[in-house]
């Protein structure tokens, strides 16, 4: 039996990588509902490739004028929500990640707007159009839990969002709302060609290869498979919790 079945989804970001991982996974699981991106053209193919059960929508999860057209175009098609992947972040176009004494004020406040303050008000602005009993999750990031070299703004950003899974949870908790986080680790996606030049892709795939205990990178459908889990009933126990898909990264030390 699909473990989503009629169940209605919104998935920011899912017009590519790990939100068209997750959107192709509820798919598979019986889900409708909608997948956001600011690029309309990479948001028409994955449409065409998810078969007809999900819209696009633009938008641009910092405009919370965007938010709200994303869940009200999203209910007038589906009726109301049941699931919200809380998905869209990561690089701010054109700013790279870098050491405190590189970072600019616009840099920090773009990284936050999109990594952090996007999350608070993409949930604010779903509440009247979810079901009570939906399921909330926040897309971390295994960096929350460890440094690593010019990514202090985005891993600080990433943990606050673990933090806000709990406090939202309780502040929802009367509409039996759940609000949980899945944390990926490194996976295989083309966000790395907006962070590694070509020639040294390869390297740096390998390097993180290295560190993972079982011995690859992710790919998006794994993620894809623990948010199944997260917005079906069978994790109807679990709220304000994290989820780390990482290989192990996070939590086992291989020692060389």
């Amino acid at each position: 039996m699909s473990k989503l079945a009629n169940k209605v989804a919104v998935i920011t970001g899912g017009n590519s990588g790990i939100g068209f991982g997750i959107a192709e996974a509820f798919k598979n699981e019986g889900a409708k509902g909608a997948i956001t991106g600011r690029n309309q053209a990479t948001l028409d193919y994955s449409v065409d490739a998810l078969g007809g059960e999900f819209i696009g929508v633009q938008g641009d999860v910092t405009n919370t004028t965007d938010l709200e057209n994303i869940f009200k175009k999203t209910a007038d098609r589906f009726g109301k929500i049941d699931v919200l992947v809380v998905n869209a972040g990561g690089v701010v176009d054109g700013i790279p990640m870098g050491s405190i004494s590189d970072v600019t004020e616009e840099g920090y406040d773009r990284y936050m707007d999109l990594n952090l303050r996007s999350a608070y008000f993409t949930i604010q602005k779903s509440l009247p159009y979810l079901n009570d009993g939906a399921s909330i999750i926040l897309i971390g990031s295994s960096a929350a839990h460890r440094a690593a070299p010019g990514m202090a703004i985005y891993s600080a950003a990433k943990a606050a969002v673990i933090s806000l899974a709990k406090g939202l949870s309780l502040d929802l908790l009367s509409r039996k709302i759940r609000v949980n986080t899945l944390s990926p680790g490194s996976i295989d996606t083309p966000v790395f060609g907006k962070l590694v030049p070509e020639e040294h892709l390869a390297q740096v795939k390998q390097t993180w290869i290295d560190i993972i205990p079982v011995g690859k990178q992710g790919l998006p459908s794994d993620i894809g498979k623990a948010a199944v889990f997260l917005a079906s009933d069978d994790s109807a126990f679990i709220v304000g919790t994290e989820i780390l898909s990482d290989g192990g990264m996070t939590n086992i030390s291989l020692m060389k």
